[in-house]
């Protein structure tokens, strides 16, 4: 290739060349080697930039003749290794950029950081290289983890397939049950380990589809149910803790007998019916359907025996951050002042910003549980007595 020109028009580096006439080029049909010249036309390429400005190259190429009777191409055009292909209007170096930038950030994101590197492109022309790509080739690896995936969040629910050694997504299915895994797998030979949670649709499909693979949890999975055994450890053991309830002052304001907070109601509604529905034969896929629920809602629901296990800190299960000053809260109560207003005011005096509604919420929760008292654990107070790990599978608390 001949270059004819390089200038510097408009912050545009514009390069003229051509292709050189004695280069001889086999046909891409036959691959008989041809020279006979049919004419020459102009082809406008966009390259990478260079010192920040975009390059743009004018390059003319021949277009040849195929001189063997039985080929059925009569003409074609050349193409310079490297720099074109056919039909393309971007170099292979800046086409490999924009399909690096598309599949990170696909269109507005990715057309919004090309500018930035002096690569000017719509975003519908960066979605439509991606589309273009062609499909990955799906490999079982040797490592596979597997969960539920939320297509639509509490309504549908798939299955994701990771590469746990690359942190790549493999594959998503359509349905979370052990058929449509045990079919992937079945399809897809090759797996020697798989990583899953205690799920027995999984752990029937893996058995299915890779008998000879091993199974086992994976770090998340297990600090996950590590932390619900703690949960429902602490819901247990929380009536130990508690201290006696607090006598109610001479002057106190006599407060009205009010019910449950919303979230509570809730919340033994759907303990009691999914124990229902457990004592009928339903699983857990049954009770998810039945009740509209996330999985892990149900699972969590259907390990606690009782709510209580499930309320520890009152209808919201969590501390808010009024809690840190319960002393004060307890004697203000004792002192008979109950108005949310009021608090929310005396708080502000002291300098602790919260909203309005946050005391709201604190004072109507005093009024269904008490006054909170904090009170910090020993460490042999709560204790987790043994995790015991059978194959790779967590299958016993303390």
């Amino acid at each position: 290739m001949l270059v004819e020109q390089m200038l510097v028009e408009s912050g545009v580096l514009r390069i003229t060349a051509r292709t050189r006439d004695e280069v001889v080029l086999p046909c891409p049909d036959c691959r008989t080697a041809s020279r006979r010249v049919h004419s020459r036309y102009q082809r406008r390429l966009a390259d990478a930039a260079v010192g920040g400005r975009p390059v743009v190259i004018e390059l003319s190429v021949r277009r040849l003749f195929c001189d063997v009777d039985g080929c059925p191409r009569r003409t074609f055009a050349e193409q310079v290794e490297g720099l074109t292909i056919r039909y393309g209007r971007y170099t292979p170096l800046l086409l490999e950029m924009l399909r690096a930038v598309g599949l990170a950030l696909a269109g507005s994101a990715g057309a919004r950081l090309l500018t930035v590197l002096n690569v000017v492109i719509s975003r519908v022309t960066l979605l439509s290289i991606v589309l273009a790509l062609p499909e990955p080739v799906v490999e079982c690896p040797r490592i596979l983890g597997v969960d539920e995936f939320a297509l639509k969040r509490s309504r549908r629910y798939g299955t994701v397939l990771v590469d746990v050694e690359t942190h790549r997504v493999i594959d998503i299915l359509a349905d979370c049950s052990g058929d449509a895994f045990a079919a992937w797998l079945t399809a897809h030979p090759g797996a020697e380990v798989i990583c899953r949670d205690r799920a027995n649709s999984f752990s029937d499909g893996a058995q299915r589809g890779a008998p000879h693979a091993q199974q086992c949890a994976d770090r998340f999975h297990l600090w996950q149910n590590l932390g619900t055994a703690a949960e429902r450890a602490a819901g247990r053991l929380r009536p130990g803790w508690l201290p006696p309830e607090r006598e109610p002052s001479a002057t106190a304001e006599v407060l009205p007998d009010k019910d449950e907070g919303p979230l509570t109601r809730r919340n033994r509604e759907r303990h009691a019916a999914v124990h229902a529905l457990m004592e009928r034969g339903v699983g857990l896929t049954g009770i998810m359907r039945e009740l509209r629920l996330d999985p892990k809602t149900v699972r969590r629901f259907m390990r606690a025996a009782t709510i209580e296990e499930i309320l520890v800190h009152g209808p919201s299960g969590r501390t808010g951050i009024l809690d840190a000053h319960a002393d004060y809260f307890a004697r203000r109560w004792d002192e008979g002042c109950s108005g949310a207003h009021i608090l929310h005011a005396e708080l502000a005096a002291q300098g602790i910003h919260v909203s309005k509604r946050t005391v709201r919420r604190f004072v109507h929760r005093m009024r269904e549980h008490g006054a909170p008292t904090p009170r910090s654990l020993a460490p042999t107070e709560f204790f987790v007595s043994s995790v015991v790990v059978w194959g790779g599978v967590l299958v016993r608390y303390g």
